[in-house]
């Protein structure tokens, strides 16, 4: 056997999430059916980010083991002919012993974008949250800074399903940019509590707002308490951009 490693991208609207359910379409059903048409039994795969329902990947990464023979380029081709354009593998090769996409990975890279615009962009509106009216930028980045470091972040997620699993988590950057009606969020970890993403999103658009101080942000965190954060942002404006592989990146002391 060999490990096959995908770089994948998709359009989350249709589906519930990556996670396989019974009777659900979701990404990791219909990729496990149409690799079934073309390794030898249902592989068993490992992803870097399990993405909510109605949540984008540009740089999805998946793991799993298939027959010496397999063929990437042509599991790539063949791949494709039958989910593209909804869902599409950008690259396959073949992975080195030992790699899994999920426990190799040092960090994955979110981005959420959200249109502060009058009214709705019909060619745009599936991959961002269309929330009209002004957002104070400097509020917004003042509670980023007190969120960026090591942290307990029981607050902005939901506890991991394995017993004694941690809800500490190192949030290596959070970044907020403007460009026009056009903001974007983007937020780097070596991993994410579930929806985590989306609550920090809320949380610092409830700062814009002026309906959060961004200095009760050392509070929320130790409160542990999710009714503390702001509201869980819309999942279509969230897109899974990057995972990485290799040396993590270092998070100063002060941040941490």
């Amino acid at each position: 056997m060999v490990i096959v490693k995908l770089v994948l991208a998709y359009e989350g609207t249709d589906f519930r999430g990556w996670a396989r359910q019974p009777e659900l379409r979701t990404v990791e059903g219909v990729l496990s059916n149409a690799l079934q048409r073309i390794v030898r039994g249902e592989p068993e795969l490992s992803v870097a980010g399990r993405t909510d329902a109605g949540v984008h990947a540009r740089g999805q990464v998946v793991s799993f083991p298939a027959p010496e023979d397999t063929d990437p380029e042509r599991l790539q081709r063949a791949v494709n002919s039958m989910l593209a354009p909804e869902v599409v593998v950008l690259s396959a090769s073949p992975a080195p012993d030992g790699f899994d996409a999920r426990h190799s990975a040092t960090a994955r890279e979110y981005r959420y974008r959200i249109d502060l615009g009058p009214v709705p962009d019909p060619f745009t509106a599936r991959y961002v949250w269309h929330r009209p009216g002004e957002l104070a930028v400097a509020a917004m980045r003042r509670a980023a800074r007190d969120l960026a470091g090591e942290h307990d972040f029981a607050s902005f997620g939901r506890k991991p399903e394995e017993r004694g699993a941690s809800t500490v988590r190192r949030l290596q950057r959070l970044t907020v940019s403007r460009s026009g009606d056009r903001l974007e969020i983007s937020a780097r970890a070596t991993a994410f509590l579930h929806q985590m993403v989306r609550s920090l999103v809320g949380t610092l658009v409830a700062a814009g707002e002026g309906k959060l101080d961004p200095g009760s942000i050392p509070g929320i965190l130790a409160a542990r308490d999710r009714g503390r954060a702001g509201p869980v942002a819309p999942p279509h404006g969230l897109t899974l951009e990057r995972v990485v592989y290799g040396r993590p990146l270092t998070v100063p002391r002060s941040r941490r």
